[in-house]
């Protein structure tokens, strides 16, 4: 079976107190709004919540690069670089749009666009650059050093 990219999109995520997560834009369907709820600061790497997902950055406050990747089935691992954190979950949009927000700086102009509504999907999310945005935020507000690569694709 050959699996199809349907869609990417690129997009820059100001990461504040070393998070960001990925939301169901409307509102009503998420029963625990962003970051309510958040974990300790750094781990888990990956948290899946009832319509959202949040995600622990390497950096305090830098700006991160991020592309997500829509496809029809399960995508292969990728190995175009050597990531420094992976994880995978599930997250159920009924919207087919998710807001990226910020601990303290809230929702943010861009969403990502899934393409369909009502849909469980299956999330997988890599990370690079950990390691450096985490030494360089401590001097300066990076951009571009903490790279992220989200995959989804319909849940079985």
């Amino acid at each position: 079976m050959v699996v199809v990219l349907l869609r990417h999109q690129e997009v820059e995520v100001d990461v504040d107190f070393y998070g960001f997560c990925l939301q169901e834009a409307e509102d009503q369907f998420v029963p625990e709004m962003y970051p309510d709820g958040r974990e300790d600061i750094g781990e888990p790497f990956l948290t899946a919540r009832p319509g959202r997902l949040d995600i622990e950055s390497g950096g305090h406050t830098h700006t991160a690069h991020l592309r997500a990747e829509i496809f029809d089935a399960e995508p292969p691992a990728d190995t175009h670089e050597p990531w420094e954190a992976s994880g995978q979950a599930t997250l159920f949009s009924q919207s087919g749009e998710l807001r990226i927000w910020g601990v303290a700086g809230g929702p943010m102009e861009e969403s990502l666009e899934l393409g369909t509504t009502d849909t469980q999907w299956q999330v997988r999310v890599y990370c690079s650059g950990r390691a450096k945005v985490g030494r360089l935020a401590q001097l300066e507000v990076p951009k571009g050093v903490e790279r992220y690569l989200v995959q989804f694709w319909p849940a079985a």
